[in-house]
């Protein structure tokens, strides 16, 4: 009998008050909060406190998630945490985030795919409960970007924010998952990266964000237009079938692009970056946690996500809910 993931329940966490545009300015930043919603669509983020980390983040989701799923973090036997602001080199994220919940034994491990890595990390854990080696999946992204953008850089300090969303996967006879790609392009890593690292216990290289704004856009909307119409085509559908369309919240404009080449009404796209912001690999949970609690996905309707950031790396999942 074959087996498949469905989800099984969702959940996120934002840390403290909102910070409006306006705060951004107060803080001696040189832009507007005219220049910054006609340009992105953002309106607010949330940053992380300074003892706050991308795995207590994470725990907070997970709790949700496990709650709405109705079985606790011993029942689970895989847990993935996608993320580029780890809270170590090592040990993984996950590792910590499965102390943190007292599960023991389940196989636990990073994915690094920055802003499409929950596409990557849930597409995964759905190969893991399709072999039959594991039966109950955590997927978590969480994200503390504020701690690697440069405050003197309006370009890209304004974009970012933290967070974290999670779902939890269960095996079933009944499809879920219907379908997933992924892609990435190596050649294109210059063009959003942290180029930088540290060795001998210094920073080498430069540790904040860099991102050649027009050259992400252009290869952003190409790619999720193209693989979002790769993946439904796998399972003989079209985009015309999909009911909403979970994008990573980035740019309202890359977003507007990308459902409009898609012939994708806007009305059918779950928005959230308006109070988020961009959220990294916690982007896609969030706006789906959202969009589930408040009832506008529903069960027996279609969902693609989809996601894409530095690598340069892109993906899509398709499931029934």
């Amino acid at each position: 009998m074959r087996v498949f993931s469905r989800l099984a329940g969702v959940g996120s966490y934002l840390p403290g008050s909102p910070v409006d545009n306006n705060a951004l300015v107060a803080r001696g930043i040189e832009t507007s909060d005219k220049w910054i919603v006609d340009r992105t669509g953002i309106r607010a983020r949330h940053l992380a406190a300074p003892n706050e980390t991308s795995s207590q983040m994470g725990r907070e989701a997970a709790l949700k998630a496990l709650d709405m799923a109705g079985i606790t973090a011993a029942d689970l036997d895989l847990i993935i945490v996608a993320t580029s602001t780890p809270d170590y080199v090592f040990p993984s994220t996950a590792c910590i985030l499965q102390g943190s919940l007292g599960n023991r034994g389940a196989a636990a491990f990073d994915v690094q795919a920055v802003c499409s890595g929950f596409v990557y990390a849930l597409t995964i854990a759905d190969k893991f409960i399709q072999s039959g080696s594991h039966r109950k999946a955590l997927v978590v992204g969480a994200e503390t970007f504020s701690r690697i953008l440069d405050w003197r850089d309006r370009g890209t300090c304004v974009l970012f924010g933290d967070g974290a969303g999670a779902v939890v996967l269960e095996a079933s006879e009944k499809p879920g998952i219907l379908a997933s790609a992924l892609h990435a392009d190596g050649s294109q890593a210059g063009i959003l990266s942290v180029p930088g690292q540290v060795a001998n216990g210094q920073v080498t290289g430069d540790p904040f964000l860099r991102m050649e704004g027009q050259a992400v856009f252009k290869y952003a909307v190409r790619v999720l237009t193209t693989v979002a119409r790769e993946c439904c085509e796998t399972v003989g559908l079209t985009t015309d079938d999909i009911d909403w369309l979970v994008p990573h919240q980035a740019n309202i404009r890359i977003i507007e692009a990308t459902s409009r080449k898609m012939g994708l009404s806007m009305e059918k796209v779950v928005v959230t970056l308006d109070r988020h912001g961009n959220t990294s690999a916690a982007s896609v949970p969030l706006a789906l946690d959202e969009a589930v609690r408040d009832r506008r996905i529903r069960r027996g309707q279609k969902v693609l996500l989809e996601g894409v950031g530095g690598g340069f790396a892109w993906g899509a999942l398709l499931f029934e809910f």
